[in-house]
């Protein structure tokens, strides 16, 4: 078995918290119940209850069991008949390890452990931070392992759950009510959000209340559960077993009397304060330990019980004598050793005997750390000279350390490395430096450290005479020198990164500065990258040698005259012409610009060893011409030329040119072909075809010396080509290609019916019918010509020809009168005009305009938002009538609304259709003083907003009464209806109720009682379901039946309210001399003060002025308005909530002179202001 531990672990790992002792001093004890009984005879008799024995029957128990409050787990035997947290984890599963999830700090508060009394309440509180969440965490509240408390809410224990949105931050409470003994215990919280995890565990303590007595009555504990045996057994005292046993000894006293929980026995061990056994001879021991400055003074002081005793103080068991350095000192009966000027040879175990009795104390001497007053510098130098680096400590004689890049630097006879001391300087000194002392020296000291970098660098090198790239030609000598200091510094040569020995024929030479490689004779393997490296430097010098030897091409070797090569085109050819030269040349074949590669397919180049070759595998006339042979290397460039003639077949001519055809024959030219194949051209061979066959007809049997043929025997209408074949000595050419296709075909009659289809001022509109004989031609098109009347000037109308039997003449003369006639044309050439008989007058006949309004577009057009609006209105007149659009009486913008006109109808174009452009869009079609209007009504929908406000008004039973506002904004189109939604708090998962509900007012029924619910609506048109939907702002819970209904408090409507105009004054016109009056209505509450201003003047007193007020109607009224009357009024209302006002403008057409107006009586500023505002008003 292990042995207990000092510290308990909980289920997850985390300590228990011990429990502090009460105001006494004595911790809490705990309640112990023994009881004895012998082991049961059979199973029945063990899981039959026992009934509960008298207390004269005490002794006769045998079964021995500890209750303690705070247990997970209660006493064998007990079964509690209220309401328990739940069991605790047994013996066996204290050892079991927990699969937890990753933690993760999720709680920022966890809940702390606590004591309570019994009947108390407490509330423990988690919260985590929800920045990072997007959704609310799981929580989970255990008690000891395993026990889920979820399932155990109810009187004594709940769980709540709060959200704030400012903060942002999830609070959770565990609520116990009236606390029992039986709760205390282990508790754990673990909070998840996907994969994150993270938990707390904390500990409840429950007390009982405070009595009189606090001492342990074992004997009074005693139960008695199975009185079947009445034998005399003696008490047990288990405590007072286990308070005087060791702590290896705790698991085999439990096991022997049967205790389960060892968890909780170790638990309420540690509470219990241990008697300490009194000294007789001594009131007051050594203290522990003692601890004093290096030079200072320490007293040791104890206390006796006895002043008689004889008391001896050791120091590691040597006892110790009075002396300058051990003072001892007696005060009462205290008795005293001082100690000065300690060190660190004081540092050890002291003790103190008085009779048999002994106690012992540790002193501690603490030195004083040693400070580097002055650091280390860092120090930069070269090879072989003198490093010394010095640094300054607070006290003399002190030790340092020095260190090497971390490692102890050596400092024996035979080491490089020196160290002095003079007084409180310390230095470490390296006579001879080498690259090797390169690295990072620090000092360390008791009281701190100082490092510092020395760097050791090789004398710079410099170069006098570098290595320069040479060429030599092959067998001549080669030399190498380079000049560098420092002179004494050896080197080594090397050749393409191999070293090079000395040698016959290679000799290196080193005087002082001069470095000199001398090779005798260069040959082809002396070539090459040499580099001279100083022993001991990363800076190398570095040359190129290059040998070199001529190219040449020996084209004597070939047996051709004028090294011109005849070979019959599709024979192979293949040239071998020797060539040599140091390096091995580089070979480039060239015809012209063209450079033959080796990797050619029928022609190629190749070059192997001594000699390069020209290959053709089938040679053609392309490859008649000069072949140059271009030889290159480092010591120059050779070139050669030879010729090539192949000799062939001519080349096909070019597709002749049929450049006339009749009803049964045509001509054709051609032209000679380019190439004759080295041989003079002895005729040409020609052949027909119809178009669609492919056998060919030969038309000549024997040559023809001429460029030029006329077949003949032809079908009409039949498509033809024809091609050519060029003959010479060598053969007959490839045939040309195909002529264009061609067909023998005739004109087209005239065309019919031709007549006059429109008249404008400059054009004239005709249209015909097509020729009533085509022919095998067929018709490409028609040309339209005119001529003024009078002359026979005919001009073509246009250039390109027609197909369409429908023309306008454009660019006449207004007032003109002309003729025209139409041709028809095809492949044959033009027909016989069609004319029209008589002249026609260049003049527009008006018709006026007629807007035909297509039937979608006569209701209302509805469209979303978002989608296009393309509206096409058709319309009649001439000339091209003027088209305008209008919207609610304004213009329309052309940046968000495009409209386009031709001559019959007007595009209303919108690419994405906003709710702005829904409104009465006016159409005017107008021709000279002839006007057409329609009125187009668009409506623009979007989805609607959300309702505005969702109340529950009711709940009882399982119903749940609803009411609404409408949406504020309804999408431009009318709300068809609602959809209803709930959630369970709990799962906060939305479930439909009901789809396209019309009314504002719902009951939602059969809802699960103890469910609280929450409710949300959205808003439906002819678009769809509104975007978001409105939340009840309270929750619905659902009670059983039976409950009292909890009636709603209402109070009285606040009629109050600020003015407000519930219809605003309009601009009015008057007319001079006759009454006028302005209306508007305003609604407030209290009643509100109406005043009447003109231009921002109140208007008293004023006879001309009448004010009526009549069920919040408001009146002014103008007697016989003169011009001076126009203005700017305002109707303002004030009550003791706010105030508002109105505006509007009125104008007096009408005007008086200057003597009616002083006849009325008007003041004469009054008249000056008129004159000059009618003075502008005429100038403008």
């Amino acid at each position: 078995m292990p042995e207990p531990t000092k510290r308990d672990e909980t289920a997850n790992g985390q300590p228990e918290e011990s429990v502090a002792p009460d105001s006494n001093g004595v911790l809490p004890l705990p309640e112990i119940s023994l009881e004895i009984s012998p082991p049961p005879d059979d199973d029945a008799a063990a899981s039959t209850p026992s009934p509960t024995p008298r207390a004269e029957d005490a002794n006769s128990l045998k079964k021995l069991s500890i209750e303690l409050p705070n247990d997970s787990v209660p006493a064998m035997g007990r079964k509690d008949s209220v309401w328990s947290l739940g069991d605790g984890q047994g013996p066996e599963d204290l050892d079991k390890p927990v699969d937890t999830p990753p933690r993760s700090t999720l709680l920022i508060e966890s809940p702390q452990s606590a004591v309570i009394l019994v009947g108390g309440d407490i509330t423990f509180v988690a919260k985590v931070e929800a920045k990072d969440l997007l959704r609310k965490p799981t929580i989970k509240w255990f008690k000891g392992k395993w026990m889920d408390l979820a399932s155990k809410t109810g009187k004594h224990l709940q769980l709540k759950e709060t959200f704030d949105r400012l903060t942002k931050i999830h609070t959770f409470e565990m609520h116990i009510v009236k606390a029992k003994d039986n709760y205390a215990g282990n508790y754990r919280c673990e909070v998840t959000y996907k994969d994150k995890f993270d938990s707390c565990s904390f500990d409840l303590e429950v007390k009982e209340a405070e009595q009189g007595s606090q001492n342990i009555d074992i004997r009074s504990a005693f139960k008695r559960r199975e009185p079947k045996q009445e034998d005399d057994v003696p008490e047990v005292d288990v405590w007072d077993i286990l308070k005087n046993a060791r702590p290896d000894q705790y698991e085999k006293i439990a096991f022997t009397y049967g205790i389960t929980d060892l968890r909780g026995l170790l638990r309420r061990m540690k509470k219990v304060k241990k008697e300490v056994k009194k000294s007789e001879a001594f009131a007051k021991k050594l203290d522990p330990a003692y601890q004093a400055d290096k030079g200072g003074k320490i007293r040791l002081v104890v206390d006796l019980a006895d002043p008689t005793v004889d008391l001896k103080w050791y120091k590691n068991g040597q006892e110790i004598r009075s002396s300058p350095k051990y003072i001892f000192e007696h005060k009462g009966t205290q008795r005293i050793m001082v100690i000065n000027n300690c060190s660190m040879n004081d540092d050890a175990a002291y003790s103190v005997a008085a009779g048999d009795e002994k106690c012992s104390t540790e002193l501690f001497v603490k030195e004083l750390p040693v400070k580097i007053v002055k650091d280390i510098e860092a120090v930069k130098t070269t090879v072989n000279e003198r490093v010394e680096l010095e640094c300054e400590v607070s006290e003399e004689g002190a030790q340092v350390k020095w260190m090497k890049n971390g490692v102890e630097v050596p400092t024996g006879v035979r080491s490089r490395y020196r160290v002095k001391c003079e007084g409180t300087k310390h230095f470490l000194v390296i006579d001879d430096a080498s690259r090797e002392d390169t690295g990072t020296y620090s000092v360390m000291a008791t009281g701190g450290t100082s490092e510092a970098h020395v760097q050791v660098d090789l004398k710079p090198l410099k170069v006098f005479r570098d290595l320069e790239d040479a060429k030599v030609l092959l067998g001549q000598p080669i030399k190498l020198q380079c000049e560098i200091s420092p002179g004494n510094v050896p080197g080594r040569w090397y050749r393409n990164g191999q070293l090079i020995q000395p040698n016959d024929r290679i000799n290196i030479v080193h005087r002082n500065k001069v470095h000199r490689l001398e090779i005798a004779a260069g040959s082809l393997h002396d070539a090459g990258d040499y580099t001279f490296v100083p022993e001991g430097y990363s800076q190398s010098l570095s040359a190129k040698i290059h040998i070199f030897d001529p190219p040449r091409v020996h084209l004597e070797s070939l047996n051709f005259p004028d090294n011109t090569v005849t070979i019959v085109a599709g024979n192979k050819l293949r040239l071998e012409i020797p060539i040599s030269g140091e390096p091995a040349p580089r070979v480039v074949w060239m015809k012209g610009e063209r450079v033959i590669l080796e990797s050619g397919n029928r022609v190629r180049a190749e070059t192997c060893g001594d000699q390069t070759s020209l290959t053709i595998d089938v040679t053609e006339r392309e490859d008649i011409g000069n072949y140059k042979i271009v030889l290159q290397n480092e010591a120059g460039e050779a070139t050669a030329s030879v010729k090539i003639k192949v000799v062939d077949i001519p080349d096909p001519p070019e597709a002749p040119l049929v450049p006339a055809v009749g009803g049964d024959w045509c001509s054709m030219i051609w032209e000679p072909p380019k190439y004759d194949g080295g041989s003079p051209i002895l005729g040409y061979f020609i052949e027909r075809k119809k178009k669609q066959s492919s056998r060919w007809m030969r038309l000549n049997f024997d040559q023809i010396k001429e460029t030029s043929f006329e077949p003949k025997k032809m079908i009409e209408g039949v498509p033809y080509e024809v091609r050519i074949f060029a003959v010479n000595a060598i053969g007959v050419s490839k045939p040309s290609e195909p002529s264009k296709a061609f067909t023998p075909l005739a004109v087209t009659s005239e065309p019919t019916m031709l007549v006059v289809d429109d008249v404008t001022d400059t054009t004239v509109t005709v249209k015909w019918r097509p020729p009533e004989t085509i022919g095998a031609a067929g018709l490409d098109g028609y040309l339209v010509e005119y001529c003024v009347e009078g002359t026979d000037d005919w001009q073509v109308s246009n250039s390109v020809l027609t197909e369409k039997t429908k023309y306008t003449i454009t660019g006449l003369t207004t007032g003109s009168k002309i003729l025209v006639r139409v041709k028809a044309i095809n492949a044959a050439g033009a027909s016989s005009p069609r004319t029209i008989q008589h002249a026609l007058l260049v003049k527009e006949v008006i018709e006026p305009p007629k807007i035909r309004v297509p039937r979608h577009l006569k209701q209302t057009y509805t469209r979303r938002v978002g989608e296009a609006v393309n509206v096409v209105v058709p319309f009649m007149g001439k000339p091209r009538p003027k088209v305008t659009w209008l919207k609610e009486g304004t213009a329309i913008d052309p940046t968000h609304v495009n409209i386009r006109n031709t001559d019959c109808d007007s595009i209303v174009f919108i690419r994405k259709a906003e709710r702005s452009h829904s409104g009465k869009y006016e159409m005017t079609v107008q021709v000279e003083n002839h006007v057409d209007t329609a009125v187009l009504d668009i409506q623009v929908v979007d989805l609607p907003g959300p309702p505005q406000c969702v109340n529950i008004e009711d709940v009882w039973g399982g119903n749940v009464a609803l009411v609404w506002t409408p949406p504020k904004d309804n999408g431009n189109a009318q709300i068809t209806g609602y959809t209803i939604q709930k959630a369970d708090k709990k799962t906060m998962e939305w479930y439909t109720c009901i789809e396209h509900y019309h009314r504002t007012c719902i009951t939602i029924p059969e809802l699960v009682v103890g469910n609280e619910y929450f409710f949300r609506i959205f808003a439906e048109n002819m678009c769809g379901l509104s975007e978001t939907a409105t939340q009840t702002k309270k929750s619905a819970l659902i009670v059983k039946e039976g409950m009292q209904l909890k009636t709603h408090d209402y109070n009285d409507h606040d009629f109050m309210e600020p003015p407000k105009f519930t219809q605003p004054l309009i601009n009015t016109f008057a007319i001079a001399g006759y009454n006028a009056t302005l209306n508007c209505s305003v609604r407030a509450n209290p009643r509100a003060k109406v005043i009447w201003m003109k231009n921002k003047m109140a208007i008293l007193d004023d006879p001309r002025y009448r004010m009526f007020s009549n069920q919040g109607v408001c009146t002014l009224e103008i007697r016989k308005p003169s011009p001076y009357d126009g203005g700017m009024y305002t109707c303002k209302a004030i009550n003791d909530l706010g105030e508002a006002q109105v505006d509007c403008k009125l104008e007096v057409k009408g005007g008086f002179t200057f003597y009616e107006l002083m006849k009325r009586g008007v003041p004469l500023h009054l008249i000056d202001k008129y004159m000059n505002e009618k003075t502008v008003e005429q100038e403008k």
